[in-house]
């Protein structure tokens, strides 16, 4: 594992569906409270050194529904209350944090990310949240063909099932990105 060096003024921080509506969910093999306290973690580091902290979140009323044979979100169930695509508190978000708003599992697809982080000098991406195998893979997998470089933070995501996760982390981050711990990106960061 090669030697990880960040600079801060060309890293950002992603994290992704830290909103009430998907910190509800049951989740492993960490639970959402434990990715939240890491992501807090990583987006204090990042403010202290005037590095981008982008907050990506999902409008779960505007879900962008796709013929498939498994959704999420039962089609004829009600639109979750407007609290459900907020970024909870505890997750550290602050005032100029990037807010990204997405209808589906990617956070570049239809959205103004590529165009804030080249806007911004951003070539490498720190990315963590919920749920892996999800929102957080189908971000580094559209980022990655943009020319972007990831960093996955392994303990600050978490998914449906311990299993997933293990396959996501040994199988496919590997393949897109480095793969590190919160302290290990904190240290990065000098």
């Amino acid at each position: 594992m090669s030697t990880l060096q960040l600079a801060p003024e060309k890293t950002a921080l992603v994290l992704i569906d830290l909103q009430h509506g998907i910190v509800a969910m049951q989740t492993a093999p960490y639970t959402p409270a434990e990715v939240i306290a890491k992501s807090r973690s990583l987006a204090d580091a990042f403010h202290a050194k005037g590095a981008t902290v982008v907050y990506v979140r999902v409008d779960m009323a505007d879900f962008m529904q796709l013929p498939a044979d498994t959704s999420l979100r039962d089609p004829n169930a009600p639109p979750p209350p407007a609290i459900a695509s907020e970024i909870v508190p505890e997750a550290g978000m602050q005032e100029g944090d990037l807010v990204v708003t997405k209808r589906h599992w990617g956070a570049f697809a239809g959205t103004e990310l590529e165009a804030e982080l080249r806007k911004r000098g951003v070539d490498t991406v720190v990315i963590g949240g919920i749920a892996t195998n999800i929102g957080v893979e189908s971000t580094v997998r559209q980022g990655t063909g943009l020319g972007f470089a990831f960093v996955v933070v392994e303990d600050a995501c978490t998914t449906l099932s311990a299993e997933a996760q293990k396959f996501a982390f040994e199988m496919i981050f590997p393949r897109l990105s480095r793969v590190r711990k919160t302290n290990e990106v904190i240290e990065a960061l000098g």
